[in-house]
């Protein structure tokens, strides 16, 4: 339907106590895979791109291109958000690369250096019309930063927003980044206790790993912008292997990245059935 604002896609979420789902790009075959799962579903979805994808790529420009118009082509709302971005750099390249929202991670930080950075970066947002996330203590399972069992505290959770003004605040409530199996147990107490004590929508990363019906509860519980990446790459790169192991001879790459892309259309597809 159209390239849209990630604001207005948690405002509508949030406004129904819903939760909006945001899907991690790296190729292009990402991109038109969640559109097409988002299409069959008849959902909207956020397209991430993270900078991490971006290193892969070597420069945010193609890629970006590619997203936003997949996205203005597809019969799904769609917006397209930079995930997980160190790099001032690159959150300040939001807009020009036709991102609305950007969440810049300055949770390797000590918290006073992490609140100011990221007032800065909600200031520079408000002057430029980019939405800015946030997170508050790295989620567990990003560079080891988190033992399992560490959660976010409510009053600092509080603190840190009231004194940065972010946009949306990403969480540690039990998932972990690139879990391939859906084994983590959410925290669903404590997303309620978050949801009233922060003012702003929680996010919440690492979902690949959460299994389904934990998801849903998540969801009802307060969690607004749900992110997805790995469980994508999974259902991908089976799909790959799958087409090389029936064909060896293969070597057209479009007759093992369909497949891998219908994969990803199918995941994206299941995850907002979840959560509808």
């Amino acid at each position: 339907m159209a390239l849209v604002t990630t604001a207005e896609l948690v405002a509508d979420a949030q406004a129904r106590r819903a939760a909006v789902v945001a899907f991690n790009v790296i190729t292009l075959e990402h991109a038109q895979g969640i559109l097409a799962g988002a299409e069959r579903a008849g959902r909207p979805v956020t397209l991430q791109l993270s900078q991490n994808a971006v290193k892969y790529h070597g420069s945010p420009t193609a890629i970006a291109a590619a997203i936003t118009a997949a996205a203005r082509e597809s019969r799904a709302d769609a917006s397209f958000h930079l995930d997980h971005v160190t790099d001032i750099d690159l959150v300040q390249r939001a807009a020009a690369l036709g991102a609305s929202s950007a969440m810049y991670d300055g949770a390797h930080l000590p918290f006073a250096d992490n609140v100011a950075q990221t007032r800065a970066m909600v200031e520079w947002g408000a002057e430029h019309g980019v939405w800015i996330e946030a997170e508050l203590g790295e989620i567990g399972g990003k560079d080891g930063a988190h033992a399992p069992g560490v959660r976010t505290d409510p009053a600092e959770a509080r603190r840190f927003v009231e004194d940065t003004g972010v946009a949306a605040l990403a969480v540690a409530v039990g998932s972990s980044h690139a879990m391939t199996e859906q084994t983590a147990t959410l925290d669903l107490d404590l997303i309620q206790a978050l949801a009233e004590a922060v003012p702003v929508p929680l996010v919440l990363h690492g979902s690949s790993g959460v299994p389904d019906d934990q998801l849903r509860s998540g969801a009802e519980r307060g969690m607004v912008k749900i992110n997805v990446g790995t469980a994508l790459n999974v259902a991908y790169t089976g799909a790959v292997r799958s087409a090389l192991a029936a064909d060896p001879a293969l070597t057209d790459p479009r007759k093992y990245s369909a497949p891998a892309r219908a994969a990803v259309g199918d995941a994206v597809e299941h995850v907002l059935g979840v959560l509808a």
